[in-house]
């Protein structure tokens, strides 16, 4: 259900590639002010005092993530909309079928300078390509290679698992400002990258052949779904991208999903999601990362690493490697981009973050291989 709402711009409050985020008062029963977010590749920026059409539906529903109104559109006095969006380039639809799809120009579509290069193309030539569960695993894994092999050209693939637009994702914004990410690219429903691409398949290969990567990053977007069951949450996906990258000749690594402090059980120790995803959805075997904080020495981290010790066992069709974390620890610790997941900062689940650190430190190994 979409529940829409008035309203009229009353501050800027950020904005970075492809989004601005707004103060909006509502003009409706609730009569107050909201935070909002405009997506400025699918139309003209608002302005201070334009009148605004919102969806309010996240926001309502209290969600976290999505807790923003929307702006559909900028209207004026009569609710007319007054400032069209930027005209399309290409014909791949995202969001298909929904009164809001956008169209955008795909890497892999004809007509696109790069689908003669894609045409035919059928490997990522043994390419490193680091799986995750969660968005907020991109930045620990990309300071992690940035630490041990710097100036990689690492390039970030996102699914349609999560939030759709790329430009929903600050963290993006700011890894390719501070120069850790070299391109984006965003495949299925998801759109907003450096390229556009029809599945996960093309978009390893549009990374891999039109991008230059050395590595890649493969995450749903920010916005986890998850229901508390066994096969229903959006993470799922990453084990069909351990397959994808396999299948395409790449190396797929996959990131362990790990807490100490999550007060939900199945996301204790090496949780739930990291083991259906790659111990029952991958069908091509992946280099497992197990970061070793058994050698931090403290009691909790020692406690956890025997956790993550029994649950990877359910992993023994893939390769465990054990990871060294020798300063990892300082770098996530001084990251310039704020590192959090689940509303938990660094200090808070060192584990979590060292654990897609890992990840990122074994690809760039696999690079001097």
């Amino acid at each position: 259900m979409i529940i829409w709402a008035d309203g009229t711009v009353t501050g800027l409050r950020a904005s970075w590639k492809g989004a601005v985020e707004l103060t909006v008062a509502r003009r409706d029963a609730h009569d107050e002010e909201v935070r909002a977010l405009a997506y400025t590749d699918l139309m003209a920026a608002p302005a201070v005092g334009d009148r605004v059409l919102l969806n309010v539906a996240a926001l309502e529903r209290g969600l976290g993530t999505g807790g923003y109104a929307l702006v559909i559109a900028v209207l004026d006095a009569e609710g007319h909309v007054t400032a069209q969006p930027p005209q399309p380039s290409g014909h791949l639809v995202k969001a298909r079928y929904l009164p809001l799809q956008a169209m955008v120009a795909g890497a892999d579509e004809q007509g696109s300078a790069y689908h003669e290069l894609l045409t035919d193309a059928d490997s990522i030539d043994g390419m490193p390509v680091v799986v995750a569960d969660l968005h907020s695993a991109l930045a620990p894994v990309l300071l992690a290679i940035e630490y041990d092999r710097p100036g990689t050209r690492v390039v970030y693939v996102m699914s349609d698992q999560g939030a759709l637009p790329l430009a929903f994702s600050r963290s993006v914004a700011e890894l390719r400002a501070s120069g850790l990410l070299a391109g984006t690219v965003t495949v299925g429903q998801a759109f907003g990258g450096d390229l556009e691409a029809v599945s996960l398949h093309s978009g390893l290969l549009a990374a891999r052949l039109a991008l230059d990567a050395e590595i890649v990053v493969v995450t749903q977007g920010p916005g986890n779904l998850g229901t508390g069951t066994r096969w229903g949450f959006s993470g799922v996906n990453a084990g069909e991208a351990i397959n994808a990258a396999a299948i395409l000749g790449g190396r797929p690594v996959a990131t362990l999903r790990i807490s100490g402090v999550d007060l939900r059980e199945r996301h204790r120790g090496v949780s739930h999601h990291s083991l259906t995803a790659y111990g029952r959805v991958a069908l091509c075997q992946a280099d497992i990362a197990v970061p070793n904080l058994a050698g931090d020495g403290s009691p909790a981290m020692t406690e956890l690493a025997d956790a993550i010790a029994a649950g990877v066992a359910e992993l023994s069709r893939h390769r465990l490697v054990t990871v060294d974390l020798m300063g990892l620890r300082t770098v996530l610790a001084d990251s310039p981009i704020r590192l959090s997941s689940m509303g938990r900062g660094f200090d808070d689940d060192p584990g979590y973050f060292l654990a897609a650190a890992a990840a990122g430190r074994h690809a760039a190994t696999l690079l001097n291989a």
